[in-house]
């Protein structure tokens, strides 16, 4: 386990690192690394939003490594698939999940990418409100 950077060298991208990569109709034979996770963030407008796993487990998100070029260090960026049904009312894309079960496969290749990097089946997210404000259901006098 290594400490990384989160996106590409700004250096070879007119200055924008991009932090994640699509995995429609890629291959990724090299450099393969997972995210450990407990949750991931999305932003909907002014509203932002946790997702965990629906049973609490950790997980990971699939990602792809670059090696240290010049002064920027090594870094990662989150391959992504297209969201199931409760990520979909927020946003259209999320990490690709890998399952602890499926970790060798991502990480030797065993298993081709398309079984892998495949959008989560519906009921699998848990999606709650980060700082909404609290709802009042009772005044008290």
């Amino acid at each position: 386990m290594i400490e990384a950077a989160w996106g590409s060298n700004p250096q070879f991208s007119d200055g924008v690192s991009f932090r994640f990569v699509r995995s429609e109709d890629r291959a990724f034979p090299s450099h393969r690394c997972l995210i450990a996770a407990s949750e991931f963030h999305i932003r909907n407008g002014d509203r932002q939003f946790r997702v965990c796993l629906d049973g609490g487990n950790f997980f990971y998100l699939a990602g792809l490594w670059e090696p240290a070029m010049g002064d920027w260090p090594v870094s990662y960026r989150i391959v992504t698939v297209d969201a199931n049904p409760e990520v979909m009312r927020y946003q259209e894309r999320h990490g690709a999940i890998i399952h602890r079960r499926q970790v060798m496969q991502w990480l030797d290749r065993q298993v081709p990418e398309a079984d892998l990097l495949v959008t989560p089946p519906a009921h699998l997210f848990t999606v709650t409100e980060i700082d909404a404000k609290p709802v009042q259901t009772a005044l008290a006098l």
